[in-house]
């Protein structure tokens, strides 16, 4: 049984990767491969051939937890306590996957809300360049620095906002995209709250803020400028962009509008709001995320953005119309990945979760850490680096490897950035796949090169930065 919970996932990420030549949506695979995983799951821990690990790291069977309880409770009981730790474990994944979506889903109204009002083409007109080649230099340092910010999704999602009025071809609008996502997953590495990884080592209290900062900012920066100084001199950088021309008419239109600045400022702000409201009150991201998709929806409500503002054009700028513009093919993909992920993890391999168990067979093989946690960074273009870090943060622990080791902002650096190698590697790409519908194959064969000489790089200097000046605790 645990083959076929492995077969699925396979075969259900080769569907995935060849979505074009069969022509079927990406999120079709992704429900099927995370619903069935879960179902083969529960048909195996029903029976008895399948051991799961639940929320607090026990390992346990129907047979043996029913051992384990029958005298208390009576063998129908244990049944039933066999099967409420099974839907525990599964509600467990459910809600971790559910914050991810909330507040990806929060994100995404936001943004379609400012863009409603055309907030986006005040940042356009900041950006007074024709250069294929200065544009991608520009958009690459805000998805940088905004990444740090408000987290390598979000920044994602607005930029990839922004370039659709920047650049109207999508044909060439991708390759910034591309590029974007590369920028972004480097600028998240070495921000607490840059990365749903790095924030897992902080609140983990693996790295802290301060020591996250210091040693990952240059090899942040190595791995996103080596990539764009390399795609500055390829042909789809070189030359003009064209731009369409606007009627007087059409330009009248489109200035007329009296929130756009109002409603960029208090979005953007909004966003960036979402970590104070965690630092100050400890509580996820997502609330601060549903906080400040409140207050941006209560304002939509009685901003007027026309000096001859109706009721009849209210509908034009509402939320309600927000709502229907977000990409919700690319949450369901998106939940259909991370349940199936959820699944490896859960199943029981070897007396661990299957992808604890990957992660203790490489450091048996490859004795040497930094090697491992190289490997690991491979592995988080493939599976979501999520559980591969838990996995890690289980593997290693804070006695041999203290708060700010080397090993652990080594880890913060390489899940974070790896998964740019491929598009559905991290939750930047999948964003980006999701709203400009970028093939997998195109990313594979045009980008990741790119992202795989950024990361190499990237680790290169982590790695002689640390032997020079012998950063954190060694084991």
């Amino acid at each position: 049984m645990i083959a076929a919970v492995v077969a699925c996932f396979v075969i259900g990420y080769i569907v995935i990767v060849f979505e074009h030549p069969l022509r079927l949506d990406k999120t079709v695979p992704a429900l099927l491969m995370g619903a069935i995983c879960w179902a083969l799951l529960s048909i195996g821990f029903s029976n008895g051939s399948l051991e799961i690990v639940n929320t607090e790291g026990e390992v346990f069977n129907m047979f043996n937890s029913i051992s384990g309880e029958a005298m208390e409770v009576g063998h129908a009981g244990a049944h039933e306590v066999a099967e409420e730790g099974f839907v525990g474990a599964l509600l467990h994944h459910l809600g971790k996957t559910a914050e991810i979506l909330i507040f990806l889903i929060g994100a995404m109204t936001i943004v379609e809300i400012v863009d409603l009002h055309r907030g986006f083409d005040v940042l356009k007109g900041w950006v007074n360049t024709r250069s294929k080649k200065r544009l991608l230099w520009i958009v690459g340092v805000l998805g940088f620095i905004l990444s740090a910010i408000i987290d390598n999704l979000t920044a994602t999602i607005v930029l990839v906002t922004l370039l659709r009025k920047l650049v109207p071809d999508r044909d060439q609008r991708i390759w910034y995209v591309a590029l974007i996502i590369i920028a972004a997953n480097a600028g998240g590495a070495w921000s607490p709250i840059g990365d749903v990884t790095t924030t897992m080592l902080w609140i983990g209290k693996r790295v802290s803020t301060a020591g996250l900062m210091e040693y990952l900012i240059v090899p942040s920066l190595v791995c996103f400028i080596i990539p764009f100084a390399i795609a500055s001199f390829m042909k789809p950088f070189q030359g003009e962009i064209n731009m369409p021309v606007l009627t007087d008419e059409e330009e009248e239109d489109r200035g007329r509008l009296l929130s756009s600045k109002t409603m960029l400022f208090l979005g953007l702000g909004m966003i960036v709001f979402v970590p104070i409201f965690k630092t100050l009150t400890h509580l996820p991201p997502y609330l601060g995320m549903m906080l400040s998709l409140g207050v941006v929806w209560l304002v939509s409500e009685y901003i007027h953005p026309e000096e001859d503002f109706t009721e009849e054009r209210k509908a034009q700028y509402s939320a309600h119309k927000a709502l229907s513009r977000i990409e919700m093919s690319s949450i369901l993909f998106f939940l259909g990945i991370l349940l199936a992920v959820a699944a490896l993890e859960t199943v029981v391999i070897n007396g661990v979760g299957a992808l604890r168990a990957v992660a203790e067979s490489l450091q048996s093989v490859i004795p040497n850490e930094d090697i491992v946690i190289l490997v690991l960074g491979f592995l988080s273009a493939i599976i979501d680096n999520v559980p591969l870090v838990a996995a890690s943060m289980g593997m290693y622990d804070l006695v041999t490897h203290p708060m700010d080791a080397r090993l652990w902002h080594f880890i913060a650096y390489s899940a974070g950035t790896g998964g740019s190698m491929l598009v559905i590697g991290s939750a930047a790409g999948v964003a980006a796949m999701g709203m400009e519908r970028i093939d997998f194959i195109w990313y594979f064969k045009k980008i990741s090169w790119l992202a795989f000489v950024g990361f190499a790089a990237g680790a290169a200097v982590f790695l002689i930065i640390e032997s020079m000046f012998n950063i954190g605790v060694t084991h």
